[in-house]
Formats: structure tokens, sequence, C-alpha cells
């Protein structure tokens, strides 16, 4: 079990696998990435039940769908440090017949990834047929799912989270990453969002709060309490409030850098305040 050095070494080992995967193809999304490092992190390393080796299956172990697939860089970084491939491999980050596309699909048969991703909406349906499995098979595992809050603006999550009270899929828990921003802009420019609390709970959902998302502790202690809620008839949604591009000053608090690689300059300041702790790829 790692102590809270080793995660915070480990998601500072991310922010470099990050910067580093988009820079050198001038292609990618960092800002969301970065700002999901400990989400990421905490999850695969400390609260999910996973199983050695990877079977599609996912019997007997928790899963997780990601549904904002284009934070990619995110999700590869901690999959391979978590074991799923070499961490060599994300050099081949969204090169051609690389594994490691720039949204993930299964069709290159990459560890780890158990769904398309990247067309906005789909994943917490997905997550919900998957959680529907589990208790059918009698399998008592939980589904994790992960959604950015601009994503939320697709109708058919409503359908899903509808669904998921009615039905009782009780385990079950998506999160939001309520960083505020989208491609376009702030989310409240764009569409605001309301009270995304109060609209999960009218739909029949239990809801928990993460003020800090990027406070390792936090979302230690977030996605645990959220895990005892699960098995009492509700869906979970935890609201985690993380700043796009953290980590790195410049790419902070702003949509500009939803989709944009640095430039050599830029990366060199990136990673000077993000020093190698794990050792790069």
């Amino acid at each position: 079990m790692p102590n809270t050095q080793q995660l915070e070494d480990f998601v500072t080992q991310v922010r470099r696998d990050i910067l580093r995967q988009v820079h050198k193809v001038n292609s990618g999304h960092p800002g969301g990435s970065l700002g999901c490092a400990e989400f990421f992190t905490v999850l695969y390393q400390e609260v999910m039940d996973r199983k050695e080796g990877f079977d599609m299956d996912g019997k007997d172990e928790d899963l997780f769908f990601l549904s904002n697939g284009h934070i990619s860089p995110v999700f590869y970084s901690v999959l391979a440090r978590s074991g799923y491939f070499p961490v060599e491999e994300l050099n081949t980050f969204r090169l051609i017949n690389s594994r490691l596309q720039g949204h993930p699909t299964t069709h290159e048969g990459l560890p780890g990834v158990r769904i398309a991703s990247g067309s906005l909406g789909q994943g917490l349906s997905v997550a919900i047929g998957a959680a529907n499995s589990k208790k059918l098979n009698g399998d008592d595992h939980l589904v994790y799912s992960l959604h950015g809050d601009g994503e939320l603006q697709e109708g058919q999550n409503w359908e899903a989270i509808m669904y998921a009270a009615a039905k009782n899929v009780d385990n079950l828990i998506a999160t939001v990453d309520r960083n505020h921003q989208q491609i376009d802009g702030c989310t409240d420019d764009v569409l605001p969002m309301g009270d995304l609390k109060a609209k999960f709970e009218a739909f029949g959902w239990d809801v928990l709060e993460i003020e800090d998302g990027n406070n390792i502790t936090q979302v230690l202690e977030g996605l645990k309490e959220a895990k005892s809620r699960t098995g009492k008839g509700k869906p979970v949604c935890i609201l985690m409030t993380t700043v796009m591009g953290h980590g790195v000053d410049f790419m902070m608090h702003t949509h500009k850098w939803h989709g944009v690689a640095p430039n050599d300059e830029q990366l060199e300041t990136a990673l000077s305040q993000n020093p190698e702790t794990l050792g790069d790829y």
C-alpha cells in the first residue's frame, strides 16, 4: 500500500508522461489529463481491487470505464505505470499503428482498455451495463467511471442517470471531473450545468463532493467514502472539483490547453515544475 508521498511521486511522474506524450506528436489533450492525475493515481494504485494481468471479462475484480476518452494521456500513463503494458510504449502515443491512439479503442488490444471512448456521453451507459452484469453473475465487485462536466451536456447521460437510480444500480461509482472548462470555453459560458448535486439527487443518486480533486488525501478519502456508500440501493456520484492543467502554472484555469500541445520551450518549463520521480520512459 503506497503512502501519500509515493502517491505524490507517482502523480508527478504521470504529469511528465502526459506532457512528453503530447509534445512529441504535437497533438493530444494535456489540460484535462493533468487535472485528473490524482484521481487516476489513487484509483489504480490504492482503491480499485484489480487482478494480475488483464482480460476483457473482468470477473471478480473492479472495473473502470473512461467516458471522456480524449484525456487518454493520463489514462495510458497510469495504466503503464500500474503494470498493464511496458512504460516505454508511451513513446508511441498517437503514432500510426500504435496501440495508444488519441482516443482509447479496443481493437488494438491494449491491456486496461475495455471500451472505445471519445464519442462523449456514452461511458455511463456502458458502465451501467457492466454493473448490471456483475449483479447477474453474483460478482460483488464495483464499477467505476469518469466523465467530464461539459460531457454532461450530452442527453444520453441523463437517460443513463435516470435508469441507474430506477434500477438500483448500487455497485456503480460515477465521478464527474468538475473543472468548469470544455473545448470552447468555460462550461458556464457554453451551456451552464446548474446545480449538479441537486440534479443528481433529484434523479435518485447518492452524491458526495471532493472539493479539491488535485489533493491526494481528499481524493483518497472521497473515493473510500464513495465505496462505503455502495450496496445501499442507490448509484453513487462523486462531483470532483479539479483545475484543468493542474501542475503546470501557465496551463491552469483556462480551456486553452484543452487540446493544445506545448512547444519545446513550454515543455521545458512544464517539466521543470514536475521533476522526474519514477524514471522517464
